[in-house]
């Protein structure tokens, strides 16, 4: 052999080593149309992703590239956002308002991005105005490579069941409610995967999921609901807790789960009983009127209907409260990368800063606002990540109008774009205190954090004593209490700017949240890709050079 065949030969390997050692990619093309559904009975206007409602599942593995070609066939601007996925070095991708320009009416956009180094049960949604209570989300999956050990055996079939509350008023009423100043109310029902479980007779639905008696199956239960927490519970069943957010758990039992808005638990049940239909039940939590809906589980060959008493939900949020306590990380599981979760030892780690958060109802002009420590968020023109990457950042926003601590109780609320800066790769405990009456969510993107504490009144230095160290379960968001506070720590590793949120939508939608900058100084891609050649532009960026990209 030559020389040169030689080295054409050992070029070639390389190139196909290359080929094979990269991820792999998953393709998708949705067209997102309004269609008319009736999950209650009464037709409304709904938003659809390739004609279905609920949208279709991803079906994803750790370290995939996932390539969704949006077509926005609305007569409004349309984003997708993608609960729970971190976006690493990558919050163009993010799909909020801060960080991208909508998909204009008839025209499309390109989402590519990696979901690196996780696992787990996760979910996409809508984030423009109110368009998510008409539906427009869906499923995110992400299963463990073949390589990676899970703790515990591959389940007989792998189901996703999306809960939540629903209103029968379309989206666009909803969104008038709230700009008048109004309140959107209670909801009209609660829905699983889109059925609320009876026909407009009253009967039965079809089957949800079909089961063989004897073997065990997987439910990843996600909270997609506007506002409202909802009990989860099977029928003469128990569920095993296995994962929630993106984290292996320690394996403990329940009767139900409580899971709050923009939640999402992996539990396996085991059709050990006698083989007839049985109901899934959702139920809300911590109104005065419970609402319930249903959906069967049939054991194969099953002619015998369920039973019509349905298993009682739990009352109060301090059982939720001791439920939550019951939630531990499994410290010896593998997730996404072969070593064991536990050997992050967050609870070693110094903490550089302390961040508390109040959340406020308000009023300003006469109507209803909601804010963060006196800050109460509007989007401006153009998303805050392309004002920063710009360098227009004083003609859009100002930094740090938020600060630590919250203001002054009788401090006037100030209405305007709500943007805090995080220094690159520091550890900080956030406090979320919730004054009100009603249980509150926070989500943050680009980012699991540590819940570490809980606790009614206020929080206090004192209030570290009851701190969890040592396996507080990984997650990306958290309810808080009525009158009660929680405590977070995470390391801000990941550059971009990044939506930290209520979960209580119509709380989110009139300024309850903020974005976090986090910028690394070194202005390098091995931190923060550089912008998408893809991007949409819009505003007073839309013809701007480009800035010298990241070295």
């Amino acid at each position: 052999m030559s020389p040169a065949t030689v080295v054409l030969v050992l070029l070639s390997l390389v190139g196909l080593s290359a080929v094979r050692a990269e991820d792999p990619y998953l393709y998708f093309t949705w067209n997102v149309t309004y269609g008319t559904i009736a999950p209650l009975g009464v037709p409304q206007q709904g938003i659809l992703i390739n004609g279905q409602f609920p949208g279709p599942n991803i079906n994803s593995t750790t370290n995939n590239n996932i390539v969704i070609n949006v077509f926005n066939h609305l007569d409004q601007p349309f984003l997708l956002s993608w609960n729970g996925i971190q976006q690493r070095k990558n919050s163009w991708q993010d799909g909020m308002y801060g960080t991208n320009c909508p998909i204009p009416p008839g025209k499309n956009f390109t989402y590519h991005f990696q979901v690196k180094d996780q696992i787990g049960s996760f979910f996409y949604f809508p984030s423009m105005g109110m368009h998510k209570a008409a539906g427009g989300f869906g499923g995110l999956r992400i299963n463990s490579r073949l390589l990676i050990p899970v703790p515990f055996d591959p389940p007989a079939d792998d189901f996703t069941v999306l809960i939540g509350d629903w209103y029968a008023k379309d989206h666009s009423v909803l969104a008038r409610l709230l700009d008048a100043g109004r309140s959107i109310g209670r909801p009209a029902g609660v829905l699983i995967n889109g059925k609320t479980g009876k026909d407009t007779t009253g009967k039965d639905d079809a089957p949800l999921f079909t089961v063989e008696a004897g073997k065990t199956y997987r439910y990843r239960i996600c909270n997609v609901g506007l506002k409202t927490s909802l009990n989860f519970r099977i029928q003469s069943h128990k569920m095993k807790l296995v994962e929630m957010d993106g984290s292996h758990t320690v394996q403990n039992v329940y009767d139900s789960l409580d899971v709050h808005a923009g939640q999402c638990y992996s539990v396996l049940v085991t059709a050990d009983q006698t083989p007839r239909d049985y109901y899934m039940v959702a139920s809300t939590r911590f109104l005065k009127d419970t609402q319930t809906s249903t959906a069967i589980i049939r054991y194969a060959g099953s002619t015998t209907p369920p039973s019509t008493v349905l298993p009682d939900g739990p009352v109060g949020w301090a059982w939720s409260f001791n439920q939550w306590r019951t939630f531990r990380w499994n410290l010896t599981a593998s997730a996404a990368r072969p070593n064991p979760q536990g050997s992050y030892h967050y609870g070693s780690i110094n903490i550089t800063r302390t961040i508390k958060l109040l959340n406020t109802r308000t009023r300003v002009g006469g109507k209803v606002r909601y804010a963060i420590n006196g800050v109460s968020h509007t989007d401006p023109e153009i998303p805050l990540k392309l004002a920063e990457y710009f360098n227009i950042t004083d003609k859009v926003f100002k930094y740090n109008l938020v600060g630590d601590v919250p203001p002054a109780t009788d401090a006037a609320v100030t209405v305007a774009p709500n943007v805090m800066t995080a220094e690159f790769r520091t550890f900080i405990e956030i406090i979320f205190e919730n004054p009100e009456k009603t249980v509150q969510s926070y989500h943050l993107d680009g980012y699991s954090f540590f819940p570490v504490g809980m606790g009614p009144g206020k929080w206090s230095t004192d209030s570290r004593r009851t701190y969890n160290l040592l396996d507080a379960v990984s997650r990306h968001t958290i309810q808080v209490y009525p009158k009660s506070w929680t405590a977070i720590m995470l390391t801000f590793d990941n550059a971009g700017m990044w939506n930290l949120r209520s979960e209580i939508w119509e709380k989110h939608y009139l300024g309850q949240q903020l974005y976090i900058s986090v910028l690394s100084p070194a202005r390098s891609i091995r931190d923060e890709y550089n912008i998408p050649d893809n991007v949409i532009r819009c505003g007073a960026v839309t013809n701007l050079p480009l800035p010298p990209p990241y070295a």
